[in-house]
């Protein structure tokens, strides 16, 4: 990393943070672009969700051949899907594998969703987690699951079958306490079954812009309602939840995983649950662009990029230890926040709700691309 712009990704390692890339596509992984995105930037890992799937397949056709290849063997359009995604997941795998085996197993992974249709579904995303681990048939991959109700039982039985589990879609507190719960347990029901719990993985994906997306709205329409005196202090919340919100989890963070309970699992060989920094691209024009990057630095956490929010941290990122800095400031804003009548808790249940459809839709809308390129080359190709 000799020239400035890249010393400020080796600066986020030093201070125990992993960049993680979040995008995947047949061609990045084929023209060497992750190859040399590992060399160069120190990329350390590669998240996947429906929504870039949904991209990366429907913006050309690199994937055509395939697609072809498998509709003449008969598979219809989520078989397709399903073979296009682990395909390109255990190609990044092997790219990653000397980084997983650099890092003693902490960081080249490569994360892969269940089908969000599953996430109000405890017993079928638990056998899906378990299909997928199997099939792709790598020791870096992770499964990602989200951390709805029914999403919670099934992150505890995957990790105690012993699949590395990305715990995606929290918002809040309440969220983020109950996966680590999940997690814990999860290792302790592997142990007691006499598994091995050392190189176990799991990452809690803790999303960030968002929330400041939600609650500035809700503020927005206050500051439509309020006089002249109200304005200013409803002005001063907006743009702060975000950070705020994040920074009091990494808190809880720390006291989590200083307990007797996580220090005995520790000595069993288990390894830190690190926090995931999720939707860190800058969402309001209004905001510095690498804003949710540069806010939430620090050991112990992984802050996963699009490809733009990369680019911008790498030309003006500003890299120093800033996510356990603020903790009572974080604290004094959520009760203006109450006193201003915003409900936080509502807004991240709401945000959670949202996320699972969001994902949905995405996963919908990729395999309508699927199938209607199945067609397509089907009949192309006389058949």
């Amino acid at each position: 990393m000799g020239d400035a712009t890249n010393d400020r990704l080796a600066k986020l390692a030093a201070l125990g943070q992993s960049i993680w890339l979040d995008y995947i596509s047949r061609s990045l992984i084929s023209t060497g672009g992750l190859q040399q995105l590992i060399d160069q930037d120190g990329i350390a890992g590669m998240t996947s969700n429906p929504s870039i799937f949904e991209k990366a397949i429907g913006a050309g056709g690199e994937y055509n051949q395939e697609i072809l290849a498998l509709a003449q063997q008969g598979q219809d359009a989520a078989q397709i899907l399903d073979r296009l995604t682990m395909a390109d997941v255990r190609a990044a795998c092997d790219v990653f594998t000397p980084v997983y085996v650099a890092s003693g197993g902490e960081d080249g992974f490569v994360s892969l969703e269940v089908s969000p249709a599953l996430a109000r579904d405890t017993q079928r995303t638990l056998s899906e987690a378990r299909r997928l681990s199997a099939a792709v048939d790598r020791p870096n991959v992770m499964i990602k699951i989200p951390g709805t109700a029914e999403g919670l039982p099934a992150i505890r039985a995957s990790l105690a079958d012993g699949v590395n589990i990305n715990i995606t879609l929290m918002f809040s507190m309440a969220h983020y306490e109950a996966v680590v719960e999940a997690f814990m347990s999860g290792l302790e029901d592997r142990l007691a079954a006499g598994g091995q719990i050392r190189g176990l993985a799991s990452v809690a994906s803790f999303f960030v812009s968002r929330v400041d997306t939600l609650v500035d709205k809700l503020l927005d329409e206050k500051l439509a309602q309020a006089g002249d005196g109200g304005r200013e202090r409803i002005s001063a919340c907006k743009g702060k939840l975000a950070v705020a919100n994040s920074k009091l989890v990494y808190e809880r963070f720390q006291q989590l995983f200083a307990t007797p309970r996580w220090q005995k699992l520790a000595a069993a060989g288990a390894s830190v649950q690190r926090v995931l920094w999720a939707s860190t691209s800058t969402k309001n024009p209004a905001y510095n662009d690498v804003f949710y990057v540069d806010e939430l630095i620090g050991p112990h956490t992984v802050n996963t990029l699009p490809e733009a929010t990369l680019a911008a941290f790498k030309d003006h990122g500003t890299p120093r230890r800033t996510v356990d800095q603020g903790y009572d400031a974080a604290r004094v804003l959520l009760t203006e926040l109450a006193a201003l009548g915003i409900d936080v808790g509502a807004a991240t249940e709401q945000l959670q709700v949202e996320g699972v459809e969001l994902f949905v839709k995405s996963f919908d809308a990729v395999l309508a691309i699927v199938e209607q390129r199945r067609r397509e080359l089907l009949a192309g190709a006389g058949e």
